[in-house]
C-alpha cells in the first residue's frame, strides 16, 4: 500500500466511525445491562408490572409481557381512566384508544372503540391480522367482533353517576394530575434483549365524542426502535402530539441522551410550544418514560405529581421523577 491509498483508506475508516452512532447508540453508552426490565405510568403501573414480570421471567417476549401488563387495568372497573370503567365522553359514551409496538417495528392501534374492554389486545389483532395499523370507530368495533372480541356495556354504575352529576354542569375542565384523563403506558426490555411497549386509555372524562389523544398515536403516545430504545407518555394528550413525543424521545436517546435527558428534552418542547402559543403550563402535565437499549431507565415530566413504576432484578417500586414547574 502506498502513502496515498494509505491516507485514503485512514479517512474513510475514520468517516465510517463517525457514522456508527446513526446506527444505534451513541459510543459512548454504557454496556448493555441483562434484562429484564419493565416501566409504566402511575401507581397502578405496580400491579401490571407485576403481571409483565412474570411473563418476563419466564423467559417471555416483550410484546407479550407489554399486552398482558396493560390488560390487568383493562378490566379493572376501579381503574376510572382505562378500559372497563373507563370515564365516558360528553355523550356518556366510553370510547377507547390504545398502541402496541413490537421490536420489529410491527404496529397496530385502535382509536375510539366502544363495547371492547380490551383495547390493547384489538391492537395487536390489527397488528398481526391485518395489513393495517390503525383502527377507529365502528370499523374497529366491526373487526373486535369478527376476532372474537366480547361486546359489553364499559359504563360502570360509578362513571354513569359522575357524568350525570357532571351534565348539571358541563363545564370541561381537565385537572391535573387527577385519573380524570391518564394512561397506562408501559414499555419492557426482555432477556432476549428484545424491546416492546403499549399504550392504552379511555381518555379524557367528558370528552368530544370522537376525539382521540396520543395513546394510539405511534410516535406519539408510544414509540420503539430495538436499536435505540422505547418511550411512552401520559397526560394532555394533545401537546403529546404537538411535538411528535415518543418519537422525539427515542431519537434523542439515538444521540447519545440519557433517556432522563431524553425525557427532560421532550418536556422542554412542550413547554417551548405552549409559550409559543401563550397556553397556561400549570393547567397541564406531561410525563414520559424512557429505556435505553442498554437496559437503563429514566422519567421527566412538566410538574410535580407524576409517578412511574419500575420492576427489573431489584424489585417491583415506584418512582417520581424531576420535573420542570418548581
Amino acid at each position: 500500500m502506498n502513502r496515498r491509498n494509505f491516507f485514503k483508506w485512514q479517512m474513510l475508516a475514520t468517516a465510517g466511525l463517525a457514522l456508527k452512532p446513526l446506527q444505534g447508540l451513541a459510543l459512548n453508552a454504557p454496556p448493555r445491562a441483562a434484562g429484564p426490565l419493565v416501566v409504566s405510568t402511575w401507581n397502578f403501573g405496580l400491579r401490571s408490572n407485576e403481571v409483565a414480570w412474570k411473563v418476563l421471567q419466564a423467559g417471555g417476549r416483550a410484546l407479550d409481557a407489554v399486552e398482558q401488563g396493560v390488560r390487568l387495568c383493562e378490566d379493572d372497573p376501579n381503574e376510572r381512566s382505562v378500559g372497563y370503567g373507563g370515564r365516558p365522553d360528553r355523550d356518556g359514551r366510553v370510547t377507547l384508544d390504545a398502541c402496541i409496538m413490537d421490536e420489529m417495528a410491527n404496529i397496530g392501534a385502535v382509536a375510539c372503540l366502544e363495547h371492547v374492554k380490551n383495547p390493547i389486545s384489538v391492537a395487536r389483532a390489527v397488528m398481526e391480522k391485518t395489513p393495517h395499523v390503525m383502527l377507529v370507530g365502528a370499523g374497529a368495533l366491526q373487526f373486535a367482533l369478527a376476532q372474537g372480541f366480547q361486546k359489553e356495556n364499559l359504563l360502570v354504575p360509578d362513571s354513569e353517576r359522575e357524568w350525570k352529576e357532571w351534565l348539571k354542569t358541563s363545564q370541561y375542565r381537565p385537572i391535573v394530575n387527577i385519573e380524570n384523563h391518564d394512561t397506562i403506558g408501559m414499555i419492557a426490555l426482555d432477556a432476549r434483549g428484545d424491546l416492546s411497549g403499549a399504550c392504552t386509555t379511555s381518555g379524557m372524562a367528558y370528552k368530544m365524542h370522537g376525539r382521540v389523544g396520543d395513546s394510539p398515536i405511534i410516535g406519539a403516545g408510544l414509540f420503539v426502535d430495538n436499536e435505540v430504545g422505547a418511550a411512552t407518555a401520559t397526560g394532555h394528550g394533545e401537546e403529546v402530539i404537538r411535538i411528535a413525543g415518543c418519537h422525539l424521545v427515542v431519537e434523542l436517546m439515538r444521540q447519545g441522551r440519557t433517556a432522563e435527558e431524553a425525557c427532560k428534552e421532550a418536556v422542554l418542547r412542550v413547554v417551548a410550544a405552549q409559550k409559543r402559543r401563550n397556553k397556561s403550563l400549570t393547567e397541564i402535565q406531561i410525563g414520559f418514560i424512557a429505556i435505553r437499549k442498554d437496559g437503563t431507565y429514566g422519567s421527566y415530566c412538566l410538574q410535580k405529581g407524576f409517578n412511574y413504576a419500575v420492576y427489573n432484578h431489584e424489585g417491583n417500586r415506584l418512582n417520581e421523577p424531576d420535573y420542570y414547574l418548581k
